[in-house]
């Protein structure tokens, strides 16, 4: 073998040294995930690197760049809030205390972080497109999700589950775009933005069950 394919060989890494990157990257994350409660989304690279104690050139050998580290910290964030509203997810429960349920989760945690969720939705941290957006992962998957729920009960109760996709997307991004504005608005508290919400999710919900599921029946019926 000549001396240049040797030197072209692949660097292998051991995997002690590539699981410490992956832990030193994730305590990275939480550095950023502080400095933008402290700073706000408009929080800047040299204020996360100075909360993880670090320089900025070190802090970008382990980003490719802003958008690398804006999907980190998204990702993260929305893991987090996709934990939370699955685990209240109960098929068990009646509709109406399962939509308080996830109604109440979604509001508790973007009242809790304002300023990690206003960064991750207003997505102007990352300096280029991205492949992916968290915030739309996420409530695909949540959506999904209830519409699954939702489904299974209404043919428990032998009606049309052809609505349930179509309910479920509707009512997350109901909440989502109501949460947003509460934000900024408050005029509301959080248990009074509950009950709005909770009022016209179960009553686009109640109107399905009323119609036995099919748009037809509830038109017929006007």
């Amino acid at each position: 073998m000549t001396d240049d394919a040797a030197s072209a060989k692949p660097v292998r890494r051991s995997p002690g040294r590539s699981g410490h990157r992956v832990q030193r990257r994730a305590a990275l994350v939480q550095a950023a995930m502080r400095a933008i409660r402290k700073h706000g989304p408009d929080v800047a690279m040299d204020d996360i690197a100075t909360e993880a104690g670090i320089s900025k050139p070190i802090l970008y050998r382990h980003f490719l760049d802003k958008g690398d580290l804006y999907m980190a910290v998204s990702e993260t964030a929305t893991q987090h809030l996709r934990a939370a509203l699955l685990s209240g997810l109960d098929p068990e429960a009646d509709p109406r205390t399962l939509l308080r349920v996830v109604i109440e989760t979604y509001l508790t945690f973007i009242e809790q972080q304002p300023e990690l969720y206003r960064f991750v939705v207003r997505r102007s941290f990352a300096d280029r497109p991205l492949s992916r957006d968290p915030v739309t992962t996420n409530a695909t998957l949540v959506s999904r999700a209830l519409a699954t729920i939702f489904a299974d009960q209404l043919r428990s109760l032998g009606l049309d589950p052809g609505g349930a996709q179509t309910w479920a997307h509707a009512g997350v991004g109901m909440v989502q775009a109501a949460g947003d504005w509460w934000l900024q608005d408050r005029t509301l508290s959080r248990e009074q933005l509950r009950d709005y919400l909770l009022m016209m999710a179960w009553g686009s919900l109640d109107a399905i069950l009323q119609a036995g599921g099919s748009p037809a029946r509830m038109l017929d019926s006007s």
